[in-house]
């Protein structure tokens, strides 16, 4: 399990472009890493979820949306789809607080636009529907 969250959050800090802070709990082997990725290290009290909320929203989102319903292979199977969730976080999944939009505001396409066609999702998970040009 600790190997899991390792890959995870190596996977998760190298994805995110532009930022070079990481929080962590005082798990002394996960700090050992950060040191090597060149990211400042923000740590947490133990046992202490409350202190970040937003990493706490995204492990579950993560959990929930994403590894609850894949069985992980290997790391590189385990890469692949961690890999493949920011973008359908970001372009497809709808979010509530902005009005059912996703953060990577999407156009409207017309009724007149085409057929509608499947596009498939973090590896077939999930699917996105758009309309086609003719």
């Amino acid at each position: 399990m600790l190997q899991l969250l390792i890959v995870v959050g190596r996977t998760l800090a190298l994805g995110v472009r532009g930022h070079r802070e990481l929080v962590l709990d005082n798990l002394a082997l996960r700090q050992r890493r950060v040191a090597r990725m060149a990211v400042a290290e923000v740590v947490s009290a133990p046992a202490s979820p409350w202190q970040n909320p937003f990493v706490e929203r995204v492990i579950g989102s993560i959990r929930r949306e994403c590894l609850d319903h894949v069985i992980v292979l290997n790391e590189t199977h385990l890469r692949r789809v961690l890999s493949s969730y920011p973008p359908y976080y970001h372009r497809t999944r709808t979010h509530l607080g902005l009005d059912k939009d996703t953060p990577d505001r999407r156009p409207i396409a017309a009724t007149s636009a085409g057929p509608i066609i499947v596009v498939p999702e973090v590896g077939g998970l999930h699917h996105r529907y758009e309309r086609r040009a003719p």
